[in-house]
């Protein structure tokens, strides 16, 4: 059974930053805009702001992914956000994903709100199809076209 706990920097310091690289190569197929000062930043301040929404995905004790959550404006209304969703590769595949989408979804419902959006690489099909199967719809290019903006509906557990 997955659990979750809030992102400890002094312990999980190197981890998020493989993560989050690991994320940039199989996004962008590099790290070259990845920096990893300004991103252990970044976390510190999103850990103090939303505590259950910065968290490690762990199984018998071991990490084996990682979700960022927060609250964002979008287009004049409050939606949820997915900042990373992530599982190492060993995990992918294996049923994971849905209890970190299930974690979303249940963190999303606790503030109320009735969509959430995340960005994709238009390459990363195998995200994009979990996304879709979620029940997940494209909106539309964003960051002029290097990623894809998608939403997701609050009521959708899976």
């Amino acid at each position: 059974m997955v659990q979750f706990r809030t992102i400890d920097l002094k312990k999980d310091r190197q981890c998020i930053i493989d993560f989050r690289k690991d994320s940039f190569m199989v996004s962008f197929g590099n790290t070259s805009g990845f920096d990893a000062n300004a991103y252990l930043f970044y976390v510190l301040e999103k850990v103090e702001q939303y505590p259950d929404g910065f968290v490690m995905a762990q199984v018998d004790g071991g990490v084996i992914g990682q979700l960022e959550l927060s609250v964002k404006k979008y287009k004049g209304r409050k939606i949820g956000y997915i900042h990373l969703f992530y599982l190492i590769p060993s995990e992918r595949g294996k049923g994971m994903g849905k209890a970190l989408h299930n974690y979303a979804i249940d963190f999303f419902k606790k503030r109320n709100l009735e969509e959430f959006h995340l960005r994709v690489a238009p390459d990363n099909h195998r995200a994009r199809q979990f996304y879709e199967k979620a029940g997940m719809k494209t909106i539309g290019p964003d960051l002029d076209g290097k990623v894809i903006r998608m939403k997701g509906s609050v009521t959708k557990s899976i």
